[in-house]
């Protein structure tokens, strides 16, 4: 971190972004993101370097141990079966002696974002020399993607040692109580054994569902994260905005630092009441810190970000669409607060190693471009808020003279909703299914697809690998379309399962 800067040797940021805040006319100004452009530069980026997803391990032996865990892991309770409490997983932590308590951590809730923000903010911890765990979910193809050291996915041979590790004590607390520890309770009771066990300097930890009951929320996190929420998982989290907000409220713990991204006016007031009742300092996107300008770049965007101890200009984030600047600046406000910038220091962090950080930022499966001629993204938006912005961000980075869509959805989700929100950057769109026994059924979702299209803009594909070759051939079919591009989106199995088949895993 940079030494404190004088005030009087810098000029004043505060009078821009100031005027970008009044000239903010979508939203109520209370809680407006700073939404900057200077001009839009349309591009075609290529394919990324490497791959953060992890493949299945090549020694035969580590493989099956893989499986094996794995196989007795799926005899759990899925992550869709829940019993709100944080009873068992509780009563595990007791057991394995508490390893949550061994390191600081950043809590993260919200709809949309998280797994984004949550590895933004890994990367800029781990940029200032701390140790890092991150926990997300769900996986893109790998199991062992969820649990992170140092930036890099746990080894499959480290993933099964650790399960070995804390099984009796699984076996010991399924045998006292009502219910059997579910799968993401003994995934969580994994990562904070190996985070202890590493041990981390501080953990990163997104959660699963909502936030008072959620698995995860045995920790108490210095710094609370809560990423843009809308209506999702409303069976079980409330059906109003406010209702979920209630819910993920839960993560925010006595003494912490709040860092909110923009929200709808009813889920705002329901957090900052749930902040002043803990006494918790609050930075809202908007009002302490945000995005003072953004330009579109090859390969990426350009920003300038405002963060609780001053401005951070000539940031590159390889990474497409607005709301991906939206979760940069909340990652860094984040991260500030971590570091007790904007309470106990008035200072910035350093400037380089933020650039750094985000220069080096990769989010598998979100508007991850994975072929070319024609253009193949995958996008993992599930729910009509995230294809919205998935939406706006194919717009804004990629000058497509016509897009065809691969979508294939879960059968809990507001399909319906999605596919409106894809509808007017679809040219055509192929409907599928991918590999999770919960995908929405085909013909189900052909029927919602010709509804919200008309039939002449349907195609029905059941198997995955043929609605991608479908989508491909009809980007291609005219000379005229040169600039044509297929988005395979709608669920994060839809992705998972179309990286396996472009062989990006």
């Amino acid at each position: 971190m940079s030494e404190p800067r004088d005030p009087s040797d810098t000029p004043d940021p505060s009078d821009a972004f100031d005027d970008i805040v009044d000239n903010e006319t979508h939203r109520d100004p209370d809680l407006a993101v700073i939404e900057a452009g200077s001009r839009t530069l349309r591009t075609q980026a290529g394919p990324p370097q490497g791959d953060p997803v992890p493949g299945r391990p090549e020694d035969p032996e580590l493989d099956k141990a893989l499986r094996e865990v794995e196989t007795e892991l799926s005899t759990r309770w899925g992550e869709t079966k829940l019993e709100p409490s944080v009873t068992r997983i509780a009563a595990l932590m007791d057991v394995l002696g508490e390893p949550q308590r061994a390191y600081p951590s950043i809590h993260i809730t919200g709809t949309n974002g998280k797994t984004s923000t949550a590895r933004m903010i890994e990367a800029l911890l781990g940029a200032f020399e701390l140790r890092t765990g991150r926990y997300t979910s769900p996986h893109v193809q790998t199991i062992t993607e969820r649990i992170s050291l140092d930036g890099a996915p746990i080894s499959a041979e480290r993933f099964v040692e650790t399960y070995e590790d804390i099984k009796p004590y699984v076996e010991l607390v399924d045998a006292r109580e009502e219910y059997r520890l579910s799968f993401f309770e003994v995934l969580t009771g994994m990562a904070y054994a190996a985070f202890a066990d590493a041990p981390v300097d501080v953990a990163v930890v997104e959660v699963g569902m909502g936030g008072t009951w959620d698995a995860t929320n045995v920790i108490d996190g210095s710094v609370a994260v809560v990423t843009p929420i809308d209506l999702d998982h409303t069976d079980r989290l409330g059906g109003t905005t406010a209702e979920i907000a209630g819910e993920k409220s839960g993560i925010i713990k006595r003494g912490a630092t709040v860092v909110l991204a923009q929200q709808p006016v009813d889920a705002a007031q329901v957090l900052l009441k749930k902040a002043v009742g803990e006494d918790a300092t609050v930075a809202r996107e908007g009002m302490e810190f945000g995005i003072v300008s953004r330009e579109v770049a090859v390969g990426g965007q350009l920003l300038t970000l405002r963060g609780l101890g001053g401005e951070y200009d000539t940031v590159f984030l390889p990474l497409h669409g607005a709301y991906q600047a939206h979760n940069a600046a909340v990652a860094l406000a984040a991260v500030e607060a971590f570091f007790g910038i904007g309470a106990e220091h008035a200072r910035t962090l350093d400037v380089d190693t933020v650039r750094r950080a985000f220069a080096q930022v990769a989010s598998p499966g979100r508007l991850e471009i994975v072929r070319s001629s024609p253009t193949v993204i995958l996008d993992a938006a599930h729910n009509p808020h995230g294809a919205r912005a998935t939406a706006e961000g194919v717009s804004e980075a990629f000058g497509f003279s016509r897009l065809i869509g691969v979508v294939s959805t879960s059968g809990d989700k507001d399909a319906r909703g999605l596919l409106e929100a894809f509808e007017p950057i679809f040219a055509e769109v192929v409907v599928t299914a991918n590999s999770n026994p919960r995908a929405t059924d085909v013909d189900t979702l052909a029927a919602v697809a010709v509804e919200v299209f008309g039939e002449d803009r349907v195609v029905v594909e059941p198997r995955l690998d043929d609605a991608i070759e479908a989508a491909i051939t009809l980007a291609e079919e005219e000379a005229e379309y040169g600039g044509a591009g297929v988005l395979v989106t709608g669920s994060i199995f839809t992705v998972g399962d179309a990286r396996l088949l472009l062989r990006r895993g």
